[in-house]
């Protein structure tokens, strides 16, 4: 049996999580134990995913929250490193690049448990943002990293993994997995465009909630300019991050600019597969228009994504009001390439389990065994 302790604790690591704990309930010899750090606490944005999603009811949940990086993180590795003690898993398998990521990945390590990172290889090269500092010292500490493209591999061959003693994979991405087996239950089971009376293609969704865009005041402000500027032509439709909405309450915002509680995802999907540009500063969201063939304005300097910029499906505009409304006016007149496949063929989940089945016939079980 191998045992598989899954650590997740934010909106992205719900999606990703939910395809590949789906995969793994089809093969009777893995067992998965899921960890919810509590990081997102939100109803729509943590448990409303469970429901939704099909994804195992977290064994344990930290509801851990609402701290300091340094605080928070602190904490999860402390109560992980309990958890670890008790379950005794043969890896700890972290998704992205949130706190909750890194803190998986330091308390397995201290225990001398293997580490797999999904998602590994992603850089924006912008030390400033935490998820960007996540990433990387999760990926330096991570036994098997499965790359979701042919970029985040030569990331991490630029960087000298080649030398390091780990295990690295193409495997695809995960949410590609995701996106299409999900996209069907959106279609059937989501109303929120009749709820909000907008029409498909027919507005602009938009999020915001990057610690860059939320505690520089100026930054913050030159957006709402944009998107107020945008509003007068289209409708948009900006779903709420608690932490944006605390901030949004101070300003005057035009009426065109339709706010609402976060969404699950099955509405978020029908949002993205039905806008005429996404707007945001997330950074799976950028993948997600992509999977729908939606155009996409990042409202950052750089992206870990930058396949999807050179490919031309996505500008960064920075926090640019002027910046914005180019970039919506060069997409509005621009067809969507649906060929290109740069994040694989949405069979990411199998190649994972299978690359794990292959290492453990290579390795006659030695690697999936913990160090004493």
């Amino acid at each position: 049996m191998l045992n598989i302790l899954t650590i997740i604790g934010a909106r992205p690591q719900f999606i990703k999580s939910a395809s590949l704990s789906l995969e793994f309930k089809n093969h009777p010899d893995i067992n998965e134990v899921v960890v919810h750090t509590g990081q997102h606490f939100d109803q729509n944005m943590s448990k409303i995913f469970f429901e939704q999603m099909l994804i195992p009811i977290p064994k344990y949940n930290l509801n851990i929250n609402s701290l300091s990086h340094g605080a928070m993180t602190g904490r999860m590795i402390e109560e992980i490193e309990k958890l670890l003690i008790i379950e005794n898993p043969n890896f700890v398998l972290v998704y992205g690049d949130t706190n909750s990521t890194l803190a998986g990945a330091i308390a397995a390590k201290k225990l001398q448990i293997k580490v797999i990172h999904v998602e590994a290889g992603l850089r924006s090269y912008n030390m400033n943002m935490p998820e960007e500092v996540n990433r990387v010292l999760t990926d330096r500490i991570s036994d098997v990293l499965f790359c979701p493209s042919a970029q985040s591999i030569k990331n991490l061959e630029l960087e000298g993994f080649n030398n390091y003693d780990c295990n690295i994979f193409n495997s695809g991405d995960v949410m590609k997995d995701g996106a299409i087996f999900y996209e069907k239950y959106a279609d059937e089971r989501t109303s929120i465009l009749e709820g909000l009376n907008i029409m498909p293609n027919n507005y602009y969704l938009c999020t915001i909630h990057r610690e860059e865009n939320m505690k520089n005041l100026n930054k913050f402000l030159e957006i709402i300019s944009g998107l107020n500027n945008l509003s007068e032509k289209y409708k948009i439709i900006l779903p709420i991050h608690p932490r944006t909405n605390t901030i949004l309450k101070k300003f005057e915002i035009n009426d065109n600019i339709k706010i609402i509680d976060p969404t699950g995802y099955l509405d978020m999907i029908y949002l993205i597969k039905n806008a005429r540009i996404v707007i945001t500063d997330s950074g799976g969201l950028q993948k997600e228009a992509y999977f729908f063939g939606t155009f996409c304005i990042t409202l950052r300097k750089e992206t870990e994504w930058v396949e999807l910029v050179e490919q031309g499906y996505n500008e960064l505009v920075g926090s640019n009001a002027e910046k914005i409304k180019k970039a919506v006016k060069k997409f509005e007149n621009k067809s969507f390439n649906k060929d290109l496949k740069l994040y694989g063929d949405g069979n990411a989940c199998k190649k994972i389990v299978k690359n794990l089945r292959e290492m453990l016939k290579k390795n006659e079980g030695a690697i999936f065994k913990r160090f004493n």
